[in-house]
């Protein structure tokens, strides 16, 4: 297992009744009158306005930068990363996208942070994929391999710093801290940090079979992937 490509992706916060995402400049969340948009360089950061974008870039630009020219080195090494003749960096991040609750449940479920929230700090789950040809980017991977490795699996420290930046982040605002699920595909990687709220107030079930939910939910493409919730 390899994370030479350590590309770091935008996230959400796994709150009380869903996943949401947050400006990252000022923490407004998206609703359905406020859309966020993502720094069009990177994809890695999202903002409620070209203003909270202007202000955020002083902290933004050095992990913006560091992305980019990641990106472009893997487009370079095209022979490396492309798989089928597909863009293996490109579907990744769709990938990342397409699934992002799905990831985020998957992550708070393997990490098992409902009794073990110190876990947070300490283990991501890294999720390996095997290429599959189709037609809609979405589909193109399936299941290979999931385990629970050691933050310091992660070698990119321009990528840890931003983890810690948003762990931080979290914790000023009552979370327990940002949450590392990493999306691997041959060498390339996709690292997605999710903000988490206290798990007393996420209603989600416990899943012990989270990983068969995980492989069929992303064999069937079902990108509509909702958890169980717990009533109260």
């Amino acid at each position: 297992m390899s994370t030479s490509s350590n590309h770091l992706r935008s996230y959400c916060r796994l709150g009380s009744h869903r996943g949401y995402r947050l400006c990252d400049q000022c923490g407004s969340v998206e609703s359905a009158t406020l859309k966020l948009k993502l720094c069009g360089a990177c994809l890695t950061t999202q903002y409620c306005s070209r203003t909270c974008q202007r202000l955020h870039w002083a902290y933004h630009k050095t992990i913006c930068r560091h992305t980019v020219a990641l990106i472009q080195q893997a487009s370079e090494d095209a022979p490396k990363q492309t798989i089928g003749g597909q863009d293996l960096v490109k579907d990744l991040r769709r990938f990342a996208s397409a699934y992002s609750t799905l990831l985020g449940w998957a992550g708070f479920q393997g990490l098992q942070l409902t009794i073990l929230p110190h876990k947070i700090s300490e283990e991501a789950l890294l999720i390996v994929l095997q290429y599959r040809p189709h037609v809609q980017a979405h589909c193109r991977f399936i299941l290979s391999a999931t385990y629970i490795v050691p933050q310091t699996f992660i070698c990119d420290p321009l990528v840890n710093d931003e983890i810690r930046r948003r762990d931080e982040r979290c914790r000023l605002n009552a979370g327990i801290g940002a949450m590392v699920v990493i999306i691997q595909c041959e060498s390339t990687s996709e690292v997605m940090p999710f903000e988490v709220d206290a798990p007393q107030d996420i209603d989600w079930a416990i899943c012990s079979d989270w990983a068969a939910v995980l492989a069929e939910s992303i064999s069937m493409g079902r990108t509509d992937f909702q958890p169980v919730r717990v009533s109260h």
